[in-house]
């Protein structure tokens, strides 16, 4: 029996690498058919707005490897709803689906259903 996995990615899109890496994680955990969700908690929200300009940045466009979840059977996509009021986003305004956990406690309660969590 496969252990599930939970990534928390906290960073923005363009703050480096752990955006990046935490996707390529989630991506090679659906690969495989590991249970795996991911979470958007903090400034890792931003990397589901709809505007990315990436490029004035010299960044890659995340995007692409959001679009891609759905297609490695990633379904357990949530967002800290505090984070995204926080910065004035909204689920109906993403660039993806996702499932909003609108008080800490479900975050709790989403952590706790995890056997392994790793966040970045």
């Amino acid at each position: 029996m496969s252990k599930s996995l939970l990534v928390i990615s906290r960073q923005a899109p363009w703050s480096g690498l752990s955006a990046r890496e935490a996707l390529d994680i989630v991506l090679a955990g659906g690969a495989y058919d590991l249970p795996i969700g991911l979470l958007f908690l903090d400034d890792g929200v931003l990397q589901l707005r709809q505007d990315q300009r990436a490029a004035s940045l010299q960044q890659k466009d995340l995007t692409a490897n959001l679009k891609a979840l759905e297609m490695f059977g990633i379904e357990e996509v949530f967002a800290c709803g505090k984070s995204l009021a926080e910065r004035g986003m909204f689920p109906g305004n993403l660039n993806i689906a996702i499932q909003q956990l609108p008080q800490e406690q479900d975050i709790s309660d989403l952590i706790d259903r995890y056997d392994h969590v790793i966040t970045i």
